[in-house]
């Protein structure tokens, strides 16, 4: 049963790109990279350091470090200092006699591990990711209609060394890269809607004028959030699960499941040299098939 509706995208102004997994097939390589600090952190506080990258990349796909670094000590009982127990059900808030013996992640130490994982992942994915001409290509041809804007997880370093490596730099260049990490007065990551918001009033562009491009469920949840219309993008996710991420990603908010850049472009490119132009086109290439949504 085809359960796909008909959405108009022609006021879109902007195109909001997640980064990892998304413009470039970073994950894999980044959990590689991550899954080392990981256990070195985890056997910090005296839990078992026996994540692996597959295992990490299957639960934490579409957060920080930063996020899954808490996560990982809220699940193992760590105490936590009170800021980062905040808003955390399980949370163990540490004691001052527990802070005082040094068995506690502060934000200071945490702050740390961040920056640890970030050289090893940043380093790593410089060496490992090249251009993508089923990447470039879409995306030159959409540039001449729309702006171009990342909005990621991840810190500005990482995306530094994705982008230049990926040939991606003058497509969404640093002004237009927005990080939960890195941009925002308090760091965060998806699926808090806050880098949206962020990069829309920097950009300068409403809710109706922003469309989200996402591959996984917090980056969903996040656009979905912040008010955008989002399309999930299967471009680098496994085939085997492509299917299952789909369903996820309509469930998260998704309006639209795509397999390629190349989907988006052919939609979007049409519709809008008809609005530029004011010729008339078909209904088909105005609206880009969608899925239930619960925007």
């Amino acid at each position: 049963m085809n359960e796909l509706n008909t959405i108009d995208t022609r006021a879109i102004r902007v195109l909001l790109c997640d980064a990892d997994g998304n413009l470039f097939p970073s994950e894999e390589p980044a959990f590689d990279a991550s899954v080392g600090v990981t256990n070195r952190f985890l056997q910090r506080f005296g839990l078992p350091g026996n994540c692996t990258a597959e295992g990490l990349r299957r639960t934490t796909t579409g957060k920080n470090f930063r996020t899954t670094a808490v996560d990982l000590a809220v699940a193992g009982g760590v105490p936590l200092e009170a800021p980062l127990a905040a808003a955390r059900p399980g949370a163990v808030v540490a004691s001052q006699e527990e802070l005082d013996s040094g068995a506690v992640l502060t934000s200071r130490e945490l702050d740390q591990w961040v920056r640890e994982e970030k050289d090893v992942v940043t380093a790593h994915l410089g060496a490992t990711l090249s251009v993508d001409p089923d990447v470039l290509g879409p995306l030159e041809s959409m540039s001449r209609h729309f702006s171009l804007a990342a909005v990621s997880s991840s810190a500005t370093p990482r995306l530094e060394a994705c982008f230049s490596a990926t040939g991606l730099s003058p497509l969404i260049p640093p002004d237009v890269r927005f990080s939960a990490e890195d941009s925002l007065p308090t760091p965060t990551s998806k699926p808090d809607p806050a880098v949206y918001l962020f990069a829309a009033d920097a950009l300068g562009i409403g809710k109706s004028e922003g469309l989200a491009i996402e591959d996984a469920v917090p980056g969903v949840q996040s656009a979905v959030a912040a008010g955008f219309l989002t399309v999930g993008n299967l471009v680098f996710v496994r085939p085997e699960e492509r299917a299952d991420r789909a369903r996820e990603l309509r469930e998260a908010g998704a309006a639209a499941v795509i397999t390629s850049w190349r989907d988006l472009c052919d939609v979007l490119v049409p519709t809008a040299s008809a609005t530029i132009t004011g010729a008339g086109v078909s209904a088909e290439e105005q609206r880009v098939e969608a899925g239930p949504s619960n925007r």
